[in-house]
């Protein structure tokens, strides 16, 4: 049996809009769907029905992928991570996999270009560099509802390529995978889809089937644009195991003004303190707009919804109180209670007190360099207050830039060593960034 004849509860949820991909508004039984719906993550599901009777009759054990391209997940990751977090306080076992193996292929899914190729020993740094955050979000060990982390390199570097072609090829057809969007889409612009990125989502679909015989895992979730993907292997487990697997993809996330999550002018937002600090990620979500703040405290806070909904009633400059409330739970969430509070502190004395604070950004400048003088928009760009010097510019020409709280305008304007004011030079774009220049 090949997907394109596989069955109906699970590809027409893939073909439904957003608000119908959930199957129906009839209320779940299972405390872990009844959250997840609540909060708003669920955008599409295969099989509910016996999903719900699965997570209401008895423990389940589910995972979400992570490749290791970076040494450090971003907030774009964060909804995939608390998705684990719900499944865990709703008494099931999450499983991390991470993509040793995945990795050295690269998925296709929402790119336009081939992934940059790491060696063995880059992958195995950035897994190590990972798996600190996930630390902080789920609870590891060897109890029932403990979660485990896991690397598809373990398997999928052992499989061999005649081996993996017999086994697996037999249940995909090329027709079926070059309707999936990771293929489509790339194929529609006119952009190269390598041999290699073509194979990313068999192994895929390997990785959900080794799980179901190694750990019993029967759900698979991520981000909708991973539904085919996943789709390949429920419907692998399915025909080979005859046991129940199910699909559950959340909205991909995008701002109130159509931004994609978790990017800003000056790049990816961090989960890693020494990528981010924590006074820059407790500013990314007090920097929210008004309309994104109940959403984001619904799917990265663990406040109770009534508190929620009290929140995200306030109107007017009230509604700030509700933003500082995220960026204290979120940033208390990762990075702990007492570095939430530091940057709670340190944002109140720079912007309401207008004193500096040592916890406030650095960014150490050559001495030599300073003393010369730096261009104004270039010194904006190496401090991570603007994406491109061309940024820094109309930064400073639409008034939003200030160098020792004064605007300046002129983004060429040299900063030398007699700008400096207790040692320090004091940059800040807009209301909320400020990044303190040192010489070094």
């Amino acid at each position: 049996m090949s997907l394109e004849n596989a069955s109906p509860a699970v590809l027409e949820a893939g073909h439904r809009n957003p608000k119908s991909s959930q199957m129906s508004d009839a209320p779940f039984k299972s405390e872990f769907l009844q959250t997840m719906r609540a909060r708003g993550y669920i955008h599409q599901i295969s099989h509910p029905v016996e999903l719900d009777e699965a997570a209401t009759t008895g423990r389940m054990t589910a995972y979400v992928g992570f490749d290791a391209t970076a040494s450090s997940l971003h907030v774009g990751h964060l909804i995939q991570i608390m998705m684990l977090r719900r499944l865990q306080q709703a008494g099931h076992k999450p499983v991390v996999l991470m993509g040793g193996g995945t990795t050295k292929v690269g998925d296709p899914s929402g790119r336009d270009e081939s992934r940059k190729m790491l060696t063995d020993a880059d992958i195995d740094a950035n897994i190590a560099g990972i798996r600190s955050a996930f630390e902080r979000f789920l609870t590891f060990g060897d109890g029932p509802t403990d979660a485990v982390m896991v690397n598809n390199d373990d398997w999928l570097s052992k499989l061999g390529y005649v081996e993996f072609l017999r086994e697996y090829g037999p249940h995909f057809t090329v027709n079926r995978m070059l309707t999936f969007d990771s293929v489509k889409l790339r194929l529609e612009r006119e952009q190269p889809l390598t041999f290699l990125e073509f194979n990313y989502m068999l192994m895929q679909a390997v990785d959900f089937l080794h799980l179901h015989r190694a750990l019993g895992v029967g759900l698979q979730m991520g981000g909708s644009d991973q539904w085919g993907n996943i789709i390949n292997g429920v419907e692998l487990v399915r025909r080979l195991e005859h046991k129940a697997a199910f699909a559950l993809t959340t909205p991909l996330l995008t701002t109130a003004s159509g931004a994609k999550m978790g990017k800003t002018a000056a790049g990816a937002v961090w989960l890693n303190a020494d990528m981010l600090s924590p006074y820059d990620y407790w500013q990314f979500w007090r920097n929210t707009e008004d309309a994104d703040v109940g959403k984001f405290l619904r799917l990265f806070t663990d406040l109770p919804l009534d508190e929620i909904a009290r929140l995200e009633a306030l109107q007017g400059a009230e509604i700030n109180q509700a933003k500082k409330v995220l960026a204290n739970e979120a940033t208390r969430m990762l990075h702990g209670a007492e570095a939430a509070q530091t940057a709670a502190q340190a944002a109140q004395a720079a912007f309401v007190e207008g004193r500096l604070s040592a916890d406030l950004p650095t960014h150490e400048a050559p001495a030599a360099e300073l003393e010369a003088g730096i261009m104004l928009a270039a010194l904006v760009v190496d401090a991570g207050l603007a994406s491109s010097r061309g940024d820094a510019r109309r930064l400073a020409e639409g008034g939003g830039l200030r160098l020792n709280d004064k605007a300046e305008t002129d983004a060429k304007r040299l900063v030398t060593s007699a700008d400096l004011v207790d040692g320090v030079v004091k940059l800040a774009a807009g209301k909320k960034k400020i990044v303190l220049v040192r010489p070094v």
